[in-house]
């Protein structure tokens, strides 16, 4: 992609990409797993993962530099280094996965387009396809991570659970 057609965030991480690649893998794998072990049976049933099982699933966010790498053990998620071999490897650039979490686009869409790349194991790889297109995702806005704006609903779920 030409730099002249890129946003200024785009271009941001196109010049920090060479540093944070550089950077240890496992703070993002454990952020992932969090996420994804928040996720289930919420929103991931335990039946539909059952295929990952012992499975090793990464990452690749392209444009970031930034890879992070999960393990699934038939209960929980747990964080991997990226160093190590990994069963399937989805990549795509920031945005795109950006697009999957908010449903404005969908995996085949972007498989095709040739934004979202699928390396290693294609069948587990289609399941996680899959199992991501089968759940009911709630609506999610990255801004909603903005403290100002987490926390108040962090602490109305605590006052609930209190």
């Amino acid at each position: 992609m030409n730099s002249a057609n890129l946003s200024p965030m785009q271009r941001r991480l196109r010049m920090a990409a060479p540093l944070v690649a550089r950077l240890p893998t496992l703070p993002h794998s454990a952020a992932l797993c969090v996420a994804l072990n928040l996720a289930l049976d919420r929103l991931l049933p335990r039946e539909a993962l059952e295929p990952l099982s012992g499975k090793r699933v990464r990452l690749r966010i392209t444009d970031a530099g930034i890879s992070a790498q999960a393990r699934y053990d038939g209960r929980r998620f747990l964080p991997e280094s990226a160093a190590g071999a990994a069963d399937v490897i989805l990549s795509a650039a920031l945005r795109d996965f950006h697009l999957l979490a908010t449903r404005r686009e969908d995996a085949d869409t972007l498989f095709f387009a040739r934004r979202l790349v699928m390396e290693g194991d294609t069948d587990l790889g289609l399941i996680v396809k899959n199992t991501l297109d089968a759940v009911e995702w709630p609506r999610f806005e990255p801004a909603d991570l903005l403290p100002h704006r987490a926390l108040p609903r962090l602490a109305a779920l605590l006052a609930r659970k209190a």
